[in-house]
């Protein structure tokens, strides 16, 4: 029995999936961020390794017949990384080293033309034709870009926070869930100053507001809100700028998870074919059967899940 193998790394977790041909899914492991431009290359090697292992569960890997992994963050010279890890775990070749888009887009659809909405902790959009990126949009990162996505939505979150406990406003569920987020107390200011401390101390913090500004609009925040429409309007203004033929595939936590944002998305959407991506390393273990057997009635199975 051949098997197949996908690995989906991202800013946040890494996802390692084994399949049989058929899209049965054998094995799946996770582990800790895999990008390597953000969290450095031996950390992000290590996690894929660690759910790369996970996923083989003690399998016999000469059984892999092709594998795919889809890095966000990598360069071309992250493959030597993980032809090492590979060799580490028993494989017998390398992986093909995509981008998380590629991975992202595979796991919500076969069609090999459409476009890609991604909102995680980043944002992009990808067009894709012949399953090959022919445009992108955005993905220019966190300090200059990625509007729309988690990083966006929860530094837009605390600063609305801390300009309003600089101001003295009156406080609402969002000043509320931010202060709380960064152990802020006591008065206004000194509740801003802690807050801007830690912020620029750990960029991830800001990322993980992200949550709190949904739940604060789902509270009625008017703040919180406008910070959701404008996420949603920046996110649906990135991938009407590739416009083409095929499905619109929603990915990342940002769109995947019912919420506001992904609501307001859809109806910005509407009348679109629109579908949402799986999970990654489905999707990137479904491409690694493509690869070797060209096989795309399994995709369902591949991607289902358990």
């Amino acid at each position: 029995m051949i098997l197949f193998a996908g690995v989906d790394a991202g800013g946040t977790t890494t996802r390692a999936a084994l399949h049989t041909a058929d899209g049965t899914r054998l094995g799946y492991g996770t582990a800790g961020p895999g990008n390597p431009a953000a969290h450095g290359v031996a950390a992000a090697g290590a996690a894929i390794e660690q759910a790369l292992r996970r996923a083989l569960g003690g399998r016999d890997p000469s059984r892999v017949a092709a594998s795919v992994a889809g890095v966000a963050g990598a360069d071309d010279g992250f493959a030597a990384v993980l032809a090492r890890v590979w060799a580490a775990c028993g494989l017998a070749s390398p992986p093909r080293l995509v981008s998380d888009v590629d991975v992202a887009y595979a796991s919500g659809t076969p069609s090999p033309s459409g476009t890609l909405l991604l909102a995680g902790t980043g944002a992009a959009a990808a067009r894709f034709s012949g399953r090959v990126v022919a445009g992108v949009a955005d993905g220019l990162g966190w300090l200059l870009g990625d509007e729309g996505g988690g990083f966006w939505i929860g530094r837009e979150g605390v600063r609305a926070a801390v300009r309003a406990l600089d101001r003295g406003l009156p406080g609402g569920p969002l000043i509320e869930l931010v202060s709380a987020h960064f152990g802020a107390t006591g008065e206004p200011r000194r509740r801003a100053d802690r807050i801007v401390r830690l912020a620029q101390a750990d960029r991830m913090l800001v990322a993980a507001a992200s949550p709190l500004v949904s739940e604060a609009a789902m509270a009625g925040d008017a703040r919180a809100g406008g910070i959701v429409g404008q996420a949603a309007r920046r996110l649906v203004a990135t991938v009407d700028r590739l416009p083409g033929d095929g499905p619109t595939v929603l990915a990342g936590g940002v769109l995947t998870a019912d919420g506001p944002v992904r609501a307001a998305v859809m109806r910005l959407l509407a009348g679109r074919d629109v579908v949402t991506a799986r999970d990654g390393a489905a999707g990137a273990s479904w491409l690694a059967a493509l690869d070797r057997r060209g096989v795309l009635g399994a995709h369902p199975r591949f991607t289902a899940g358990r």
